[in-house]
């Protein structure tokens, strides 16, 4: 008859399963609330050269007799420059600008057609969902 020793102790099969099940369920939650704050993160980035751009656009209606351009490209070109260069959106897209705007019909509207790509849906990021900025 064999006696166990010390040197033969290890973990069982039940005590390496239990361990892996833990660090799984801890994985999933850390995979969980940081998916959430990268959608975030690409709102507020949106939200934040959606404002930069309406400051550039502003300033070209100022030197311009109060009309806007007829497309973004016109604050990155010309005699004069309002922006450095035009970034797409935190997906991959470019800006959406229209001149005049279904929902501003006296001047513009600028957003981002957000995750799916696709203007005039649920995800789209505009500018005028910005509150109090």
């Amino acid at each position: 008859m064999r006696r166990h020793s010390k040197s033969n102790a290890g973990f069982t099969l039940v005590e390496l399963m239990l361990v892996t099940v833990i660090i799984g369920i801890l994985s999933g939650t850390v995979v969980l609330v940081f998916a959430g704050r990268a959608t975030e993160a690409r709102v507020s980035t949106a939200l934040a050269d959606i404002k930069t751009y309406q400051n550039a656009l502003d300033l070209y209606a100022l030197d311009n007799n109060d009309n806007y351009p007829n497309a973004l490209g016109a604050l990155v070109s010309g005699k004069k420059t309002y922006l450095r260069d035009l970034n797409d959106d935190p997906w991959g897209n470019p800006y959406i600008y229209e001149k005049p705007g279904r929902k501003h019909p006296q001047s513009y509207d600028l957003y981002s057609a957000g995750p799916d790509g696709q203007k005039g849906t649920a995800d789209d990021v505009a500018e005028w969902l910005m509150k109090d900025n």
